[in-house]
């Protein structure tokens, strides 16, 4: 038999697949990548034996749960498990803190024969080492960020480099005001989880340069980390890719009308186009203040008219709008937060040229 695993470090490295017999409200509040949720207890279940695990201690709380275990439940928890530990016979299994939860299920495998390791501390203690490692990485890996204007490509842009931390892709979002994606963002701890997986795998790996994408506070509903964030604001160097407009509005359009609207009618059906209208209009409302009532009113009018010839395959009609909000609207907001972090800057170039320079820089001689 496996021991039960202390050390979290390879679990994480080699994408040790995880059983998560907590509780679904439990799991759906923060996970790990690898893992999936073969509950124990439903959500009833946990909070009734919660209560009396409160009021009458744990061996009160034991019975309970053998009482609320009747043969039927026991026995689809057993195949659900067992399907798992036969897809995944290198896995593992977890609990909040690796108690009884955790030895519970290990118990009732091993009585039908199957031998499978828990991990002690369960997810409090993988989550408080993600998050120590997190530190870690933001204050040893040699970061850079790719800064540029909205809708330069810099994701695109990304994408092509050996080494590079995707923190829109771990959102499930575009990162402006309109880059909401059909899908639901991930959690906000399963958001920092990913990120603190991805940050370690590279730090492992290599000890070459790793870039990620410039970040404001927010992408879409999510935060990044504290730590993170200071440290983008205020240590690492960054490269500026540099786009010419005409460019960036064939990106522009490209990324959130072209390639997001199919999402929409594989998703809504007859409704897609609807929807798809009320979300760019409501996204539009969320900056009129800053965009001031008389061009607000003026990229509503296009906007309206683009979303109209939209429904029968015309996008020409986005052009106009969409770079005009990135001459009026973003670029402004842009420029002058570049401009308060120009003695970090270490390149400025186009794509081309950014992509050599960035795939043979070394962060040791700053060439």
């Amino acid at each position: 038999m496996r021991a039960n695993i202390k050390d979290f470090l390879p679990l994480f490295l080699q994408d040790v697949p995880m059983m998560d017999v907590r509780a679904p409200v439990e799991f759906i509040k923060g996970a790990f990548p690898n893992s999936q949720n073969i509950p124990l207890l439903d959500d009833q279940q946990r909070q009734v034996i919660g209560t009396q695990y409160k009021e009458q201690g744990q061996d009160q709380a034991i019975k309970l749960g053998n009482e609320l275990a009747t043969p039927l439940i026991r026995e689809q928890r057993l195949a659900a498990w067992k399907s798992f530990t036969e897809s995944h016979p290198d896995g593992v299994l977890y609990c909040f803190r690796g108690g009884l939860r955790s030895k519970v299920t290990q118990q009732w495998l091993k009585e039908s024969g199957i031998n499978y390791p828990f991990i002690e501390g369960g997810y409090k203690a993988m989550r408080t080492f993600l998050i120590e490692q997190l530190q870690v990485s933001l204050n040893t890996m040699p970061l850079v960020l790719i800064s540029g204007r909205t809708a330069s490509g810099k994701t695109h842009f990304l994408h092509k480099l050996s080494h590079h931390i995707d923190l829109e892709g771990r959102a499930n979002h575009r990162g402006s005001s309109f880059g909401a994606m059909v899908t639901p963002q991930p959690s906000q701890i399963d958001f920092e989880n990913s990120v603190s997986i991805d940050l370690l795998k590279q730090r492992h790996a290599h000890k070459r340069a790793v870039f990620m994408e410039d970040e404001g506070r927010l992408i879409g509903q999510l935060a990044l980390p504290h730590e993170m964030l200071k440290a983008m604001g205020e240590q690492y160097p960054l490269v500026v890719l540099q786009t010419p407009m005409e460019e960036r509005v064939i990106i522009a359009v490209q990324d959130y009308i072209t390639d997001l609207y199919p999402h929409y009618q594989s998703t809504h059906g007859e409704q897609a186009h609807e929807i798809f209208s009320e979300k760019i209009l409501f996204n539009l409302s969320r900056i009129k203040k800053r965009l001031g009532g008389e061009l607000h009113k003026t990229l509503h009018g296009q906007l309206s008219e683009a979303l109209g010839a939209l429904a029968h395959g015309d996008e020409e009609g986005f052009a106009l709008p969409i770079g005009t909000l990135l001459e009026k609207y973003y670029d402004p907001m842009y420029d002058y937060q570049l401009s308060k972090r120009q003695g970090r800057i270490l390149m400025q170039a186009p794509k081309e040229e950014l992509h050599e320079w960035a795939e043979n820089y070394h962060p040791d001689t700053g060439q």
